[in-house]
């Protein structure tokens, strides 16, 4: 704590040039992230699959897929150069405190005198600031969603079932983001320089209830979860998990067609009740036995402790997030560079803070991928020893071409960006050998997508 106290004490210096730094910061990062898709860019570019897939991707299903890649990379650093553009005019404008500002004097203007304060304060301002946020990168969304997903045959979304989807997620933000962000404030303001343990506690709670709140009251808002019907799945699945004592209580298909043809899987729960959930485009692409052989790679996760050691890693990125707050949370110096001279709101220095912690939290991101990488060929490994070699090599193959995922990757730009090894590299490692085609013209009725940490 002495250590965080004397560095609090060193940033905290009139002359120290916060607008600068922090905008150095972002678009420093933009154009490193703008080199590294160039760079993977060029992979994209490659006229034949990797020598590990030459037989079992056709040459049209991989023109299409290479196509798909390079219409995402463009549209990532066009997308990029507006968000930071957006950045620039906010800090040069002094677009918050103007927006602090305006947010007070409604409150002085419209609410009773006891929702006047910081706390009620700092909510209006987060909720106008999102709102803002949402009408400036709605272009983009609208163009993602309606021209680049569409353009591949992605999209299944309509413009209504669009803009009821924004409406409900707003709804929700404005009933569940005051309690937690007026939570947060207070316990700042009753702890003061002790608050990171009381808040790092707060959080690690908050992000239990969530992870299993979630699929039970915010889900199904937006999709239909129905049981799995019995059958040949049903059976395999339940014995997979019996003979690993993984604590199954229930199987679900959820209704993911009607917004997009992309498909996952996860599963969710208690420690002690766990659920799994299945996309129908997943159970419609796939055969029974390359389901299992995924759910098996998961499994694996599951039975290796990566899905706990994350979750402990993710709780020790909080308390350090959290900790270097409080070197920033009374800096008079960072507050009045972008603008508040006078008021120092504490929402307003955690959002300089996030800008300042960017650079450092994108080197634990390099980290974590890394390690995500690690944990996803033991998880391979582990589907393997159970005799799922060729079932999840198939599977993989099925899910990235349906899918149209980048089938080989610029070394720098996946060791930044890619959670996940790339096809090519899984493969390599499962041992797997150019059979026969496993993709053909009926790729092009849908596709499903390949799964994350929590998913299938």
């Amino acid at each position: 704590m002495d250590f965080l106290q004397r560095l609090a004490r060193f940033l905290d210096r009139p002359l120290f040039p916060w607008k600068k730094l922090i905008l150095g910061f972002s678009i420093g990062q933009y154009l490193f992230e703008s080199f590294l898709t160039l760079r993977q860019y060029r992979i994209l570019q490659q006229p034949k699959p990797p020598a590990v897939l030459s037989k079992e991707i056709s040459q049209e299903t991989f023109d299409k897929s290479q196509a798909y890649g390079r219409a995402k990379a463009r549209f990532e650093i066009v997308s990029g150069l507006w968000a930071q553009i957006q950045n620039v005019a906010f800090v040069q404008l002094d677009v918050l405190p103007a927006m602090w500002s305006w947010t007070g004097s409604l409150l002085l203007k419209w609410a009773p005198a006891r929702f006047t304060g910081e706390i009620s304060h700092s909510i209006i301002f987060v909720l106008t600031f999102i709102i803002l946020q949402q009408l400036l990168n709605l272009p983009t969304r609208l163009y993602n969603t309606f021209v680049l997903e569409e353009s591949f045959g992605f999209n299944k979304q309509t413009p209504k079932l669009f803009v009821t989807d924004m409406i409900k997620t707003n709804l929700l933000t404005a009933v569940i983001m005051p309690p937690i962000l007026a939570a947060f404030l207070k316990i700042i303001q009753k702890t003061g320089t002790q608050f990171v343990f009381y808040l790092w506690i707060f959080a690690a709670g908050l992000q239990l209830f969530t992870t299993t709140a979630y699929p039970i009251f915010i889900q199904p808002l937006f999709n239909k979860l129905s049981p799995l019907d019995e059958g040949a799945l049903k059976t395999k699945v339940e014995e997979l998990a019996a003979s690993h004592k993984f604590p199954l209580q229930e199987l679900f298909v959820i209704d993911g067609s009607k917004r997009s043809a992309h498909s996952n899987a996860y599963f969710y729960g208690l420690p002690w009740k766990k659920h799994i959930v299945i996309y129908d485009t997943l159970i419609e692409k796939m055969d029974t036995s390359e389901i299992i052989a995924i759910l098996a790679h998961e499994l694996g996760h599951w039975k290796l402790g990566h899905t706990t050691r994350l979750f402990g890693i993710a709780q020790a990125h909080l308390l350090y997030v959290f900790s270097l707050f409080s070197v920033f949370i009374n800096n008079a110096s960072l507050y009045s560079a972008f603008g508040f001279r006078v008021q120092h709101p504490i929402v307003i220095g955690f959002i300089l803070f996030s800008d300042a912690l960017s650079p450092m939290d994108t080197v634990i991101k390099l980290l974590l991928n890394i390690l995500s990488r690690k944990y996803e060929f033991e998880a391979d490994d582990f589907a393997k020893r159970l005799g799922f070699r060729g079932e999840l090599a198939s599977s993989l193959i099925k899910l990235h071409a349906q899918n149209l995922s980048t089938m080989d990757a610029d070394w720098m730009y996946a060791s930044y960006h890619f959670s996940h090894p790339h096809l090519s590299e899984r493969l390599k490692a499962l041992d797997w050998k150019p059979k026969q085609a496993l993709t053909s013209e009926k790729d092009k009725e849908g596709v499903v997508k390949a799964s994350g940490r929590e998913e299938l």
